[in-house]
Formats: C-alpha cells, structure tokens, sequence
C-alpha cells in the first residue's frame, strides 16, 4: 500500500526532535509524498513550543520542496474533561489539530476515567485524528473509543513510532483498534510521527497492524493527500490555496 501523506511529524521545535521543517519537506520529496503535517507538541509537555508558536504558523510557506506544508499541532489531552492545551482560537486556525495523552500531561487514571478523557477529547470539533490510542500506559476501553471516534468521523491514528522507539508493547492494544476500526468503518490515519527527517514517511510496522486487521484502503485517509484535505475541509477547514497547487 502506498501513502501520499504523513499526518504526523515533528521537527527541532518540540524540543526532542531533531530536524528543520525544511528537512522534513526534503525528506518527503524523496520518499515520494505529496503532503506532511507538521504537528509539534502542544505547549504543556515539557520542551515544547510556547503558545505563540502555533499563532504564527501562518508563515510557513503553503509548499516547500514541491510537499505541500499542513499546519498543525499535537495537542496534549489535559484532563477527563478531554480538555487540550491549546486554546479555541489556535486550534480554529490550524489545518489539522491530532490529540492524545502524554507523560506529563495528563495524570493517568483508571480505564473508566481515561476512555472518558479521549471520548471528551473526540467531541471537540477541531480534533482531527486521535494519536497513538494503543498506548499501554493510558489503557481504554477499546470498543467504546472506537465507536465514538466512528460516530463523530474522528480518524484513529496506527502510529509507526509506537513499533519502533516509542510506547513499547503497544501492539495488541493497536491491533485490537485496527480490528475494531475495521468492523465499525472508523476512519484510519496512519502516522510516522517522525522525530527526525530520516523517519518521514517511514510507515513499514504500522502497514502490517493494518493489513493484518483487514483494514481497507478506503477507510485510510492518507493513502490519497487529496482525500485527506476532503475530510479536513469537511470537518470544517480551508484548503481554498490547494487550488494554485493542482500540479502537486
């Protein structure tokens, strides 16, 4: 399966990655995407990007290296209450806004008080993608997390990074989602949630989670770039500048 699009990435401004915004536009153009969203972290998690940050994404250019740049954010689920660390007037302006739970961020609590964190989280109208649910440290309660990411067309992220150097024994956990994803027709994005250039568009260990739940290619919102901005406008966004850039 082929992806046009990374809905997750980082660069040196989320203060434990290591790479440029124009790194990252390089290493796309070479792994053939046609789009990345760059996503920092929200302001709560410690090294992160001050508020400001986010407000003045509106200098980053629309296209760089021939990838076209959504601008975007990680944002840090708070509490219970689904609360995010970025306030209403950010997350309006951004092209895509991922949440979920982080170390430091939120408290942790028990199975019951963490499926209401993300669901809450879920029912915020500028939440996009729900990132890296299979974490072990936050359990949830599959089913009813699946369900309500499906009811409010909330995309479920498969996080490569999860596989690899980030949130060990998230497997099960992950397949569990994929396969439920997959009954109920939840929308999957799948990420690399790179924190250098070199794993841009590195999807391999989340490809097999997918494959092995059965999930189809049209219900993954990044095996098209162009069927990642419809969702986005859907939901409410402004892609009117994707006009002067047919020919990417």
């Amino acid at each position: 399966m082929k992806l046009e699009a990374d809905t997750h990435c980082h660069t040196v401004a989320s203060g434990h990655a290591y790479s440029t915004i124009l790194e990252n536009a390089k290493a796309a153009k070479e792994r053939g995407l046609k789009l990345i969203a760059i996503t920092d972290h929200g302001p709560s998690l410690p090294g992160g990007p001050h508020i400001y940050h986010f407000g003045n994404l509106k200098v980053l250019p629309r296209v760089i290296e021939g990838v076209i740049i959504l601008r975007g954010v990680e944002a840090n689920i708070l509490d219970c209450d689904g609360r995010l660390d970025l306030p209403e007037r950010y997350l309006k302006e951004l092209d895509i806004v991922l949440a979920g739970f982080h170390t430091f961020c939120y408290p942790g609590g028990t199975l019951e008080e963490n499926t209401r964190a993300i669901i809450n989280a879920i029912k915020n109208p500028y939440v996009d993608i729900i990132v890296h649910p299979g974490n072990p440290e936050f359990q949830i309660d599959i089913e009813k997390f699946v369900e309500a990411a499906a009811k409010y067309d909330v995309a479920i992220e498969i996080n490569n990074s999860s596989f690899t150097v980030s949130r060990r024994g998230s497997e099960e956990n992950c397949l569990q989602i994929a396969k439920k994803a997959r009954e109920v027709g939840a929308r999957i994005a799948i990420g690399s949630d790179a924190h250098i250039c070199f794993d841009v568009g590195n999807f391999e260990k989340a490809l097999k989670i997918v494959e092995v739940a059965g999930i189809k290619e049209e219900n993954i919102l990044n095996v098209s770039y162009l069927r990642l901005i419809d969702y986005l406008k859907d939901k409410g966004r402004d892609f009117s500048f994707i006009k002067k850039y047919q020919e990417y």
